[in-house]
């Protein structure tokens, strides 16, 4: 019949128009260039720190060698999400309970010189609430909370990594924005309470046109109508609180910009834009460490190890094995070692329950990397 047919027409359109709108959007891109170097390590120098059930998220390393971790939130899990690592095991924190009913989606997490361990909760991409909690390591108490409102935890965002000023009081938070394509720095005011965007539309935190080939999978979905192009995910603030870093996962460029102009609220987008400085190439990465020397260790989510640019701009890759799946967040301890996560995001992303528990164990790796006698932080 003439009106099936015609359907049959609208339909068709429909789902063109539908998978050119997700191309162009979300989809395309090409191979990064390999900006490997010979490893600086040999790969008996990663150690295993702990195998786990369940993909991991972040990791966070206190200055008296505690370490703690999430479990990855893109990987659905039911139980707790905040663990420590006692003994070579892993133990819910603060307790089972809290860490089971508290969090929503926590994923990044860092330790400031306070000693307050800071867990981020995107709230489901800011539809549940992106959250801000800090726990106090020497009582295990919850000291300071925050949920922000959907100016900053915007609806579609992903608040992620993030940093601690050394003095405690300010918050740099990277807000990856898979879905709402509106990467930005937020910066949260501890003692006013206030948070604010910073960096909209800047070059330095949007996605640029390349295509993740891990070993494990090309991370493109859907016959290639979406790949995977996070904006800024990687943060960390230098040892004298005067430089926030910064990269895009998909992006060839590490930045800096001046802590000083993030904590002004009265400059001009153009102000804070001009005060933005790139500091070399680096490879597509996750999550970022840096030590008081001012080198910035990257976690290299092609090559499955960890990279260091020096201030000069300069890459070393430091450590890379095939064991690793996906280096995501790294942290440095007090004992001499950096922690990286392998959180196996080909293993995880969209993929079933029964095939996330056969990819199982994940692991947590360490090494060190002390330079010239001069410790990371």
């Amino acid at each position: 019949m003439v009106w099936v047919r015609n359907v049959g027409l609208a339909l068709a359109i429909l789902v063109t128009m539908v998978a050119l709108t997700l191309y162009s959007r979300y989809g395309g891109g090409e191979p990064y260039p390999d900006l490997s170097t010979e490893p600086l390590f040999s790969e008996e120098a990663l150690e295993t720190v702990l195998a786990f059930p369940e993909p991991f998220g972040n990791v966070a390393a206190s200055a008296d060698g505690r370490v703690f971790f999430t479990v990855h939130p893109e990987s659905g899990p039911s139980g707790p999400v905040l663990y420590e690592v006692r003994d070579g095991e892993a133990v819910p924190y603060p307790t089972r309970e809290l860490s089971s009913a508290h969090f929503v989606t926590a994923l990044g997490l860092t330790i400031d010189q306070q000693n307050r361990l800071w867990v981020i909760d995107h709230g489901n991409h800011g539809f549940a609430g992106a959250r801000l909690t800090a726990f106090d390591l020497s009582t295990a108490e919850i000291v300071h909370e925050v949920t922000f409102n959907n100016e900053v935890g915007e609806w579609a965002s992903f608040l992620n990594d993030l940093s601690v000023s050394p003095d405690g009081r300010y918050v740099y938070i990277a807000d990856v924005s898979f879905f709402g394509k509106n990467p930005a720095l937020v910066v949260y005011d501890m003692e006013s309470g206030d948070a604010w965007r910073v960096l909209e539309d800047h070059p330095s935190v949007i996605a640029q046109d390349w295509i993740i080939e891990n070993p494990g999978k090309t991370m493109t979905f859907f016959g290639g109508l979406i790949a995977l192009k996070p904006g800024v995910d990687g943060i960390v603030v230098d040892a004298a609180g005067d430089y926030v870093y910064y990269g895009a996962m998909t992006h060839d460029g590490l930045y800096r910009v001046p802590t000083s102009i993030l904590h002004d609220r009265s400059l001009s987008s153009d102000v804070v834009a001009a005060a933005v400085e790139r500091l070399g190439d680096k490879p597509l990465s996750d999550g970022l460490s840096i030590d008081v020397a001012g080198n910035v260790y990257i976690t290299d989510v092609e090559h499955g190890g960890v990279a260091r640019m020096a201030p000069d701009g300069s890459l070393q890759t430091l450590i890379a094995s095939e064991r690793v799946r996906w280096a995501d967040g790294i942290s440095y301890g007090g004992d001499g070692y950096y922690y990286f996560t392998d959180s196996a995001i080909p293993d995880q992303m969209l993929q079933s329950k029964a095939h996330i528990e056969a990819a199982a164990p994940y692991y947590l790796y360490r090494f060190k990397a002390d330079i010239e006698g001069v410790p990371g932080r």
